[in-house]
């Protein structure tokens, strides 16, 4: 595996030890978990951003509703009645 170097201030590296001490593993793989969770933050965050915009669009609302419900229709496949639905166990 490729490493590289990064500075991070005092405290900070402080406390990736503590949670790396607390963890039983690696300040590596805290530093890793902690990047992967930012990038899924950061996904969801623009996620919702861009649904919050296109919901500002009345026009494109109403494009994306009418979509939406050409959508659902596809959805009367038989698989309402299907053994496992909740309840049904």
């Amino acid at each position: 595996m490729d490493s590289h170097t990064i500075r991070v201030n005092k405290p900070t590296l402080e406390i990736v030890r503590v949670l790396a001490s607390k963890a039983g593993t690696t300040m590596t793989a805290i530093v890793e978990a902690a990047v992967r969770e930012y990038e899924k933050r950061k996904y969801w965050e623009e996620y919702y951003a861009a649904y919050e915009a296109l919901r500002g669009n009345p026009q494109a609302w109403a494009e994306h509703e009418e979509e939406m419900k050409l959508w659902d229709s596809t959805m009367r496949d038989g698989l309402e009645d299907w053994p496992y639905e909740e309840g049904q166990e």
